[in-house]
C-alpha cells in the first residue's frame, strides 16, 4: 500500500467508532506476500500473528476462521464449531465480492456482512494479537478481548495439531 501512513482502513474506522483501542502498524508492501514472510520481515511471532480465512459451508453460508499464521485450519473441527456437516475454503477470486477485502488484506473486522467468526483458542495466550488491518501493508495490534468485542467471534480449537 503506497503512502499508507496515517490512512485509516474500514477496520480501523469501525474500531474507532466502537471506541475499541488498537495500534496500527504500517509496512511497505505493494502486493500479496504470505503472512509468514511478513512476520519474518517484521520480526514478529508466528504464534501471536493471526490470518483470516473465509470458508463456505455445505449449507452455502459463509464463515470466518482466524488462526495463527503458521498453522493449518482443521476443516472438521472448523465445520463442527459452526454446526456444519462440512466446509471448504472460499476461492480467492470470490474473496473481495464476499468480504470486501482482498487477499493479504482480509480481516474479520468490518467485512461486508457479519459472518459467524471463530478464532483459534490459542489467541488467549497473548496480551495482544496481530491481525490484518484491512489492507495490504497494514496490521492491527489488539487485545484478545477487544478482538472478540469487535468481531463477536467465539473461540474453539480449530487448527491441525
Amino acid at each position: 500500500m503506497a503512502d499508507a501512513k496515517n490512512q485509516k482502513t474500514n477496520a480501523m474506522r469501525i474500531l474507532d467508532r466502537k471506541k475499541i483501542p488498537y495500534r496500527a502498524n504500517y509496512y511497505h508492501c505493494d502486493e500479496f506476500i504470505d503472512a509468514v514472510r511478513i512476520a519474518d520481515l517484521l520480526h514478529q511471532s508466528y504464534e501471536q500473528t493471526f490470518k483470516t480465512l473465509v470458508s463456505v459451508g455445505k449449507s452455502g453460508k459463509y464463515y470466518v476462521f482466524v488462526i495463527p499464521i503458521h498453522k493449518e485450519l482443521d476443516l472438521k473441527a472448523a465445520a463442527k464449531s459452526v454446526q456444519e456437516k462440512s466446509i471448504e475454503m472460499l476461492h480467492v477470486k470470490d474473496l473481495k465480492e464476499v468480504t470486501g477485502y482482498i487477499r493479504g488484506g482480509c480481516t474479520a473486522i468490518g467485512m461486508k456482512k457479519d459472518f459467524p467468526t471463530v478464532i483459534d483458542s490459542s489467541f488467549a495466550d497473548f496480551e495482544e494479537i496481530i491481525v490484518s488491518g484491512g489492507a495490504i501493508g497494514v496490521q492491527i495490534f489488539i487485545s484478545p478481548e477487544n478482538f472478540l468485542l469487535a468481531t463477536r467471534a467465539k473461540t474453539e480449537h480449530i487448527t491441525v495439531t
